[in-house]
């Protein structure tokens, strides 16, 4: 049964993170994406907060100086700000696609930090994710996109993330790491806003309901998605969890299709199966192990 709740917690996740990145995105149209991340992250913050209150827990849990936690702490930074700079400058179904690589990144992860086994055919399923990331990013030639290659930073971001919440330590509440996750956020906003500070605020921006209100509904799915995603990464065998994360690429099509007319092109579409083939394959060799 935990391994069931973990899987309907990695799908509802996936399929929250694909409202938010749309919600995201269509922000990003008229808010720096600096001052998007920054509500964002003290709005979940706050929403965690009044979770772990109504749960009895103490927003403040020693872990939280742990290297673990620290290690935690600057990858979520480094994901949250690169897969949000993807988001604003690129196709949505192009990043979300990019993005499915980071299971892979998480398998070879298990290997370096955890002393997992992997065998050869398994280690060829990760390159052959890797190599369909580079279908998509198609360096050299005339489709590649520059921006694409902060999806490939934020997925490396998201893979720390997620292998430092596998070994957080197993007193901390999930309220409790979606709080300090969101706090990270916030800091990602405000160094992308000491970079760029506040160019990209469209006339109007900031007295647009509109707009804001596609930062609170953002920011609501988001606490869903992530309270989920946590939930899942900690729940339930994870070999049998983890494929579900390739539903995420599915929902971010049909949004990107319906809400902004993208059309995904051949490669992206090719590049995509490839990486969700080798995911697969790497699953079942795990199973198989």
């Amino acid at each position: 049964m935990e391994t069931l709740r973990g899987s309907l917690l990695m799908v509802l996740a996936m399929g929250a993170f694909g409202l938010e990145d749309m919600l995201i995105k269509s922000a990003a149209q008229a808010l720096p994406v600096g001052l998007i991340l920054v509500f964002f992250g003290l709005g979940g913050m706050v929403l965690f907060a009044l979770v772990a209150r109504a749960q009895g827990q103490a927003l403040w849990h020693p872990a939280f100086c742990t290297r673990v936690m620290l290690l935690r702490s600057l990858s979520e930074v480094v994901g949250r700000l690169c897969f949000t700079l993807a988001l604003a400058l690129t196709p949505l179904s192009s990043a979300s696609a990019i993005l499915q690589a980071t299971p892979l990144v998480v398998a070879a992860g298990a290997v370096v930090f955890f002393g997992e086994t992997v065998g050869w055919r398994r280690w060829l399923a990760i390159l052959v994710g890797f190599a369909g990331v580079l279908i998509i990013l198609r360096p050299g030639v005339s489709g590649f996109e520059p921006a694409s290659l902060f999806a490939v930073a934020g997925t490396l971001g998201f893979a720390g993330r997620d292998l430092a919440t596998r070994a957080a330590h197993v007193s901390m509440h999930n309220s409790q790491l979606g709080m300090l996750g969101f706090a990270m956020l916030a800091v990602a906003g405000i160094i992308a806003l000491g970079w760029t500070g506040l160019d990209g605020l469209g006339d109007g921006a900031l007295t647009d309901p509109g707009v804001w209100l596609d930062v609170a509904c953002a920011t609501v799915i988001g606490v869903i998605a992530y309270g989920a995603l946590t939930g899942a990464m900690r729940l339930g065998e994870i070999s049998v969890v983890a494929p579900f994360r390739y539903t995420r690429l599915v929902f971010a099509m049909v949004l990107g299709i319906l809400v902004f007319g993208e059309r995904p092109d051949t490669l992206t579409l090719i590049g995509s199966a490839v990486i969700v083939a080798s995911g697969v394959f790497t699953l079942i060799r795990s199973r198989k192990a």
